[in-house]
């Protein structure tokens, strides 16, 4: 299994991800994308996100649930 990650340190706090993909993705009120915890992400959804990112920081990883992950 694998969830959408957005590395912060090379967002520019755009909101395309937030724009294209709402149902994974939120701004905070302090202006930082946050990814919304869910079982299932909608793969074509985050993929979009991913494509529109101008900074490119958002990547898949995965979840090892046997090493302790969700």
């Amino acid at each position: 299994m694998a969830e959408p990650e957005v590395e912060l340190s090379e967002c520019i706090r755009c909101g395309v991800c937030a724009e294209v993909c709402p149902e994974v993705f939120v701004i905070t009120d302090a202006g930082y994308v946050r990814v919304i915890s869910l079982h299932d992400y909608p793969e074509d959804c985050v993929d979009e996100a991913v494509k529109h990112c101008p900074a490119d920081c958002i990547r898949w990883t995965s979840i090892d649930y046997k090493a302790g992950g969700l």
